[in-house]
């Protein structure tokens, strides 16, 4: 981000929306599969990476470079890689950092997909230790010889946890491992994780980023601080060479590059014009959410869960390191897992589906949706109960909103 401008100001008018070939105001989409040479000599080198240049979508996409330009100025740091989906960005990342008999720390109240990612590695070799809490003290005590990272969410969804991104990184950086945090549900708008000593930032750009609910992407932007041992990271170590930027180089050429998790120019394209709108998209959702939840919490059969609240337990957090702000998820208990149906049917404008960080107010019952293949522990580590209801706000008018949400609460009764 130039720091002579504000947020929206620079999505519109920073560095990298700049310098199209033809003086288009967008990224033009390169929606091809393979790119023509000359001659072969000059292809020979850009497979060989000895020379810049596109020659297979897979491996690089003009579109999708602009999109990862973007996303990277906006997080400060050194580069980014675009990825097929959210799981796509943290399979990525953490395969690259890891190999069998290595391990990962990280708290239980997960995404519930990305919970099933960690089952899958398992199978892999690669072990998850969970911490009930992921603080500095859990790390510091889960922490082994075999540990090669930490792993957590800035503001865990649904629970609504929010990481302590400071004390997480300090206890991660005197392990000598990097700290990789998923920062969907914040957004660089609400929060940059870099400033308070992340090293790895992952997004669902499926989310926020995009806005609009047209395309499935991730995005994992490196910080470049992190100082690699090369002896204790053994999976980077053929890129010994690059230095800081050997993480990058790791997962663009081997992982990324060879699993095939790249992101479709189209999707790119979608992605990078939703970002436009982001700091307007996510001051108007979080301004419902809040009136959402303040107005939710005045009626007595029901609890609402949102960081607003002062009677939030991580609500010092909104000022702290949120910037004010408290996201655009909330929860609702209601009770019994009939009554939650109730009151989901009865909603007018918010629509029943599983995504986040739509435009449009969003609604479903997590516990037999997302957490379908959970177990009793991990769906209360994620603050998911028979009872609950998760709400992903919008920007309609509030007024609609609330409305909507108190009537079919009352007629629930």
């Amino acid at each position: 981000m130039e720091p002579e401008c504000g947020f929206n100001t620079g999505l519109l008018h920073g560095r990298t929306a700049r310098g199209y070939g033809q003086r288009e105001i967008l990224p033009p989409i390169s929606q091809v599969t393979a790119f023509c040479y000359e001659n072969m000599e000059e292809l020979e080198k850009v497979f060989a990476h000895k020379s810049m240049g596109y020659a297979y979508t897979r491996i690089g996409n003009p579109t999708l470079a602009a999109f990862e330009q973007k996303i990277n100025e906006l997080e400060g740091g050194i580069g980014a890689i675009s990825c097929s989906s959210g799981m796509s960005a943290i399979s990525s990342a953490l395969l690259s950092i890891c190999q069998s008999g290595d391990e990962i720390i990280a708290g239980r109240g997960l995404y519930g997909g990305t919970i099933d990612l960690f089952r899958d590695l398992e199978k892999l070799g690669i072990h998850t230790v969970f911490a009930d809490v992921l603080d500095g003290a859990s790390v510091r005590r889960l922490t082994t010889e075999k540990t090669r990272a930490v792993f957590g969410e800035v503001i865990s969804n649904p629970s609504l946890n929010v990481l302590d991104i400071r004390e997480v990184a300090e206890a991660a950086h005197e392990a000598e491992v990097p700290l990789i945090v998923d920062s969907t549900t914040a957004t660089p708008y609400i929060t940059r994780p870099f400033i308070y000593g992340a090293d790895i930032v992952i997004h669902s750009t499926s989310k926020y980023i995009n806005g609009g609910g047209n395309a499935i992407g991730g995005i994992i932007v490196d910080s470049g601080r992190f100082k690699w041992d090369f002896e204790k990271h053994t999976a980077l170590a053929g890129h010994k060479k690059f230095g800081k930027m050997a993480f990058l180089l790791r997962l663009r050429t081997d992982l990324w590059e060879n699993l095939g998790g790249c992101m479709a120019p189209m999707n790119a394209f979608l992605s990078y014009t939703g970002l436009d709108t982001l700091g307007l998209r996510m001051e108007k959702i979080c301004a419902n959410a809040d009136a959402l939840a303040h107005a939710l919490e005045k009626e007595k059969d029901i609890k609402v869960n949102y960081l607003t609240l002062p009677s939030h337990p991580y609500h010092s957090y909104v000022e702290s390191q949120l910037g004010g702000y408290g996201g655009g998820i909330l929860t609702i208990s209601a009770g019994s897992k009939e009554r939650a149906f109730k009151i989901i049917n009865l909603l007018k404008y918010a629509l029943i589906a599983s995504n986040i960080g739509d435009m449009r107010t969003l609604v479903i019952h997590p516990a037999s949706t997302l957490y379908i293949h959970s177990d009793a522990e991990e769906t209360r580590a994620a603050g998911v109960y028979d009872d609950t209801i998760r709400v992903s706000l919008g920007i309609e008018d509030a007024e609609d909103i609330i409305e909507d949400f108190t009537s079919a609460v009352r007629e629930s009764r």
